[in-house]
């Protein structure tokens, strides 16, 4: 995949995020869980997109402009894989939104995972 398509999904996916956390906080399903972005929400719709679409363009871009660079190629790849991390947890909110309780569940269980994990090795 070039470094322009993952720009581009990157960038959608950050829509994405933003256009989906919009509806679960107004239908009172969830919060905002960025504790830099909560505030803004708080001050409208307008502005929590503007700030949240800019922040995502301007990473996006630099991580498109600097693709030469393999900081920035690891950077791409980590941010794509937080927000597919992201996108299932959109979907499992919005699974217990509709009444299904077990995505939440799998979600808290793999959560607590690494925790576990360590507390065996230690």
């Amino acid at each position: 995949m070039s470094a322009l398509t993952k720009s581009i999904l990157l960038f959608v996916l950050n829509w994405l995020d933003a256009q989906l956390t919009l509806v679960w906080v107004h239908s009172h399903v969830a919060t905002e869980g960025n504790g830099l972005l909560a505030p803004i929400l708080t001050a409208g719709d307008a502005p929590f997109l503007l700030v949240k679409l800019l922040i995502g363009g301007f990473a996006a871009y630099v991580l498109y402009r600097c693709a030469h660079l393999t900081l920035a190629r690891r950077g791409m790849q980590l941010a794509l894989t937080i927000y597919m991390a992201l996108m299932l947890a959109h979907a499992a909110t919005g699974m217990t939104a509709l009444g299904w309780s077990q995505p939440l569940a799998m979600i808290d269980y793999a959560g607590k995972l690494p925790s576990t994990i360590l507390t065996i090795l230690v």
